[in-house]
């Protein structure tokens, strides 16, 4: 890895950063630069780290467990070596400038000194006063001295000095009389602290329009009207009716639930003229969850238009209807009463034909919009950067990530609402931002992590640790833990067993390890949730206590039991079957070896569009070689077509910027006409060859970033290619650009959205073409204030600030008339003059209208190469034909493939300023790799017994990797342990049983059957 040129200044940059606010957000960024080699002071305003993530129920569109999916990363952050966590804190000011800051951050006295405290919990438990919890929302209580939840990070108390009795009225003091450790400290000053840092990134998150803005859905008068947030809290089974739907009024299930949709969004009286962008999605994911907790459940959604524009969100949105019978009215709710006997509310709405209705719910749920945190506008000030006029910050199309102050950043909901996928992307990417401006210093001030000598336990009998979770209630109200825990004693070779409320939480790692130490353990089973998100941090647990990770076992009594089965007895046996499995397994584990593997600090980015140069410069600029391989003769892919962004920018100018800062980084070494035709190798260690017209290069490189763009639909219906009036978006963009005397002359244009998207052979929303169709018809109304521009649409759907472009289209006399799949518009060309047939739905009435223009907003679709250099790089595509990452929430950047990431088009329809941050974002978590000289490699792998080998060759051609090999001088097959992915494929087709995958050996997996059997028998 060469050294970057630093800040350009000739000073030296400091090698830390500043991230202010821990959640998702924050955490994603300081976990990209710690991972990177870079020190990170990470300063949150509350108690604990995990932001609004940690209090969400499931995610959408997977429905996976929030709290479950987050818990890993707040370990990883409490965890990190480089990453000191400040929370309780507040940033006072920020002083210096680009690479070289002084920050001064207030530590706010917690009261409690936590190099005592243990975190028992016994000062909440003995607290008397109670008050209204922020976490849960306001329908729950916290006490006075409080751990926010239970998986908090960290997960020790502070005292509320507002509330508590000791210091409004000097008198308690109950807390510091039953505290065990002394840990009570009421003399605990504020403190100062001053750290300097390289660059700066600002991740205050956002805080819930407070529902009170509309009084006339009753919020805070009618107590079964309340938030969408208080409404995730009543589905969390850590909430405060352990997931139980009840009313507040009577404590009753309610049957009829209605959600009111753009409380606080989308509405000039409030000031909040812009979209939140999730409540659409979230409203669609609660009557989900509703109807899957309350069979008998009536869930209805009064909207204006769905924005469902998301990946996966399309498909989300039907499925609700289709499958889960959520009925969706659009309408405009005018006002919610309370009916005084039953306490239930009676929705007063206009429906879409204008009819005025009435309709009874047992519960209303006010979907509220979102809006920049509390503490956004003080930190701004502070930080000296500029904001919009609805409190975001200010940052640029072309430059996404970047505030109006250099060297400070920013991200997730600071620059606009948004979903929590786009939060990691664009945390991402203002980590990568950041360390283009210190990557001089990396390594610095990083320190690594050790563990203790590992224990050669071959030669000793087991002992077995059985560590039963109980989630909460996520388990437990189901499952008969203690019951559960008590059989775990009488199974063979079990020394120690006990439960916890939350085995990830940090206190739990804690009690984890001093058992191991404590009872001489040598195998370790944790029953509590999916291996799949939590193997590997109990596996780290275990090396910090000096076992060999791989002497572990889960039991998943969470989603084999407590979520799918309702007995609670049949649910607890069946716990205690798979415990005993568990003990069974473990019994037969073994310590396995890794290796360590170097990495080629050296990168390869497929597609020399707007992503991959933006990923290829960044990594450049992290100090990273780069080769880049675009397939046609020029730089820019799709941003060849654009002219003008929806903020104004010159795309061709800002192109040709970057085309030009590729050419001149020498670190970038660009291929055009080229493509990759041969791929092979491991993550940190691939090989592959790039065809160009001339010749053939062979390269080695460490990561790969895949940003090969995508299509424009080209549509065979409408009378495109038939008749010259008939457009694309693009293709009137461009006419705008070049001709725009010849369009000043068109009187009426039509434009129909949904041209190849939303319909059977494209079941997902191609995002950028409403907001597309509104920049374009502006465009139209600037060369020709007089011309009538009709907008033909299902739902528009300009999210975030986008929506006040579409509200500065209406007001300028665009017209938006509705379709729907039963009546889609009709073009034709009586006379040989274009005519569009097209219903109104919101009038009922068809219209005829003679257009001079007639413009098809078409969608994004796949890139004609996916089909190919998926299956070379042995990486998967989803089922529209976009490359599928590793997770759709939390990895949105990485294939499932180690080593391989992706951006862009690639990945889905996205805006320009949303590839970018991708972009980068992809390079910082090629960064990560990259920054590193060696890899541990290996674990879970097949190997070959050469004894019985007989060089069939059929896990050759089995293999979806590409990794056995035949070696020509043993005669038998070799498997690369880097390479390999542990899938089990070969040792399944294995006609001789020559290979087996090290942790699931034959006698391993065969032990859990034969002890299932055993008792069944």
């Amino acid at each position: 890895m060469s050294k970057p040129a630093g800040n350009g200044d000739g000073k030296r940059s400091v090698g830390a950063i500043l991230v202010v606010g821990g959640g998702i957000g924050g955490m994603q960024a300081s976990l990209d630069l710690a991972n990177a080699g870079f020190k990170v002071y990470l300063v949150e305003r509350s108690p604990s780290i995990g932001g609004r993530m940690a209090q969400l129920d499931k995610t959408f569109p997977t429905n996976d467990c929030s709290m479950c999916t987050i818990s890993p990363k707040l370990i990883e952050v409490a965890k990190h070596l480089n990453i000191d966590l400040i929370t309780y804190s507040d940033v006072e000011s920020i002083e210096g400038e680009s690479g070289n800051f002084t920050v001064r951050v207030k530590c706010r006295a917690k009261s409690v000194d936590y190099s005592k405290c243990t975190g028992c919990g016994l000062c909440s438990e003995k607290c008397p006063t109670k008050v209204d919890s922020e976490f849960e929302a306001g329908i729950g209580k916290r006490k006075a001295i409080y751990v926010p939840y239970p998986q908090a990070v960290p997960n020790k108390p502070v005292i509320d000095r507002e509330h508590c009795m000791k210091f409004t009225k000097g008198k308690c003091g109950v807390c510091q009389k039953k505290c065990p450790t002394g840990a009570i400290d009421y003399e605990q000053k504020d403190e100062i602290r001053e750290l300097k840092v390289g660059a700066v990134i600002l991740a205050p998150g956002y805080d819930p329009v407070d529902a009170s803005v509309r009084p006339e859905y009753g919020f805070g008068r009618y107590k079964n009207v309340i938030t969408s947030l208080q409404y995730e809290r009543l589905l969390s089974a850590s909430g405060p009716t352990q997931g139980h739907i009840k009313r507040s009024s009577d404590g009753v299930a309610p049957r009829r639930i209605a959600w009111i949709q753009c409380v606080g969004s989308r509405d000039k009286t409030c000031g909040n003229e812009y979209c939140s962008s999730v409540c659409c999605m979230y409203a669609t994911k609660e009557a989900i969850m509703t109807a899957e907790h309350e069979k008998e459940a009536k869930c209805t959604i009064f909207f204006n238009d769905i924005r469902a524009f998301g990946k996966g969100f399309e498909r989300y949105y039907i499925g609700a209807e289709k499958d889960n019978g959520v009925s969706y009215i659009r309408g405009i709710v005018s006002t919610v009463r309370e009916m005084q006997k039953t306490k239930n509310l009676l929705i007063k709405y206009a429906s879409d034909d204008g009819e005025v209705k009435e309709e009874e719910f047992d519960l209303v749920v006010l979907s509220v919009g979102l809006k920049p945190s509390a503490d956004s506008k003080r930190l701004a000030e502070i930080a000296g950067i500029k904001l919009d006029s609805h409190g975001y910050a200010l940052a640029s199309t072309f430059s996404p990530n970047r505030s109006s102050r250099p060297g400070v950043f920013v991200c997730g909901a600071f620059l606009a609402p948004m979903d929590i996928p786009e939060t990691v992307m664009t945390a991402s990417s203002a980590a990568a931002a950041s360390a283009e401006l210190v990557a001089q210093e990396r390594g610095s001030l990083a320190a690594y992590k050790t563990y203790p000598d590992e224990r050669d336990v071959a030669q000793e009998e087991p002992r077995v640790g059985v560590f039963v979770c109980r989630c909460g209630t996520n388990i437990a109200r189901v499952v008969d833990v203690p019951k559960v825990v008590e059989y775990a004693r009488t199974l063979p070779y079990v020394k120690f067993a006990a439960e916890s409320l939350f085995s990830c939480s940090t206190d739990t790692q804690k009690i984890i390890t001093d058992a191991i130490k404590e009872n001489n353990l040598n195998r370790v089973i944790v029953a509590a949730c999916t291996p799949a998100t939590h193997e590997p941090l109990f596996q780290d647990t275990l090396k910090e206590a000096g076992l060999n990770k791989f002497l572990f076992e889960m039991a998943n009594i969470r989603n084999q039991c407590s979520w799918v089965h309702q007995d609670p007895e049949l649910a607890t046996e069946k716990s205690k079957d798979l415990v005993r499995m568990a003990v069974a397994r473990a019994l037969t584990l073994e310590s396995i070896k890794q290796l360590q593997s170097p990495v080629t600090q050296k990168a390869l980015v497929i597609g020399g569009g707007l992503s991959g140069m933006t990923a290829a410069l960044s990594l450049a600029r992290q100090g990273f070689e780069a080769y880049l391989v675009e397939k046609s003769d020029t730089l820019g892919g799709f941003l060849n077509r654009l002219h003008y962004t929806l903020a104004g920018d010159d795309a061709q100018k800002q192109l040709k910027q970057l085309v030009n800062e590729v050419n001149a980084e020498s670190r970038i070494k660009v291929f055009t006409n080229a493509e990759v035709t041969e791929f092979s190798g491991h993550v940190g260690s691939f090989h592959a060859t790039i065809k160009t017209q001339n010749k053939k290069e062979k390269i080695d490189i460490g990561a790969v970033i895949v940003a090969t763009g995508a299509s424009e639909y080209k549509p065979a219906e409408y009378l495109y290619g038939q008749n010259p009036n008939v457009l694309t978006q693009l293709e009137l963009e461009h006419k705008i650009a070049t001709e725009p005397d010849a369009v000043r002359k068109a009187q009426k244009i039509v434009m129909i959205q949904c041209v190849g998207s939303r319909d059977q052979e494209h079941q997902y929303c191609s995002r950028v073409c409403c907001g597309q169709a509104v920049k374009n018809a502006l465009k139209l109304k600037e060369l020709n204030p007089a011309a009538k521009v009709y907008v033909l649409h299902r739902d528009i759907r300009t999210y975030a600030g986008k929506e006040l472009l579409y509200r500065d289209a209406r007001e300028k006399g665009v017209l938006f008339l509705r379709y729907d799949l039963e009546h889609k518009p009709e073009v034709s060309e009586p006379g040989g003059a274009l005519s569009v047939k097209a219903r109104d739905v919101s009038i009922g009435a068809t219209l005829n209208i003679r257009p001079d223009l007639v413009v098809l907003s078409t969608g994004i679709v796949p890139h004609e190469t996916n089909t190919t250099l998926g299956p070379l790089l042995k990486v998967s595509l989803d089922r529209d034909g976009f490359y599928l990452e590793a997770h759709l929430k939390l990895r949105p950047l990485d294939f499932a493939s180690e080593g391989m990431f992706l951006c862009g088009l690639a990945h889905s329809p996205k805006y320009i300023e949303e590839s970018i941050a991708q972009a980068r974002g992809a390079a910082s978590r090629a960064a990560h790799l990259l920054s590193k000289d060696s890899l541990t490699v290996g674990g879970v792998i097949s190997v070959v017994d050469g004894e019985k080998c007989v060089a069939c060759l059929t896990c050759v051609r089995v293999c979806p990797y590409g990794v056995p090999a035949f070696n020509q001088e043993t005669g038998v097959v070799y498997i690369e342990p880097a390479s390999c992915q542990g899938c089990g494929i070969c040792a399944g087709a294995c006609p001789n049983k020559a290979i087996e995958v090290q942790h699931y050996k034959d006698r391993q997996v065969i032990a859990k059957c034969d002890v299932l059997c055993e008792a069944k028998n």
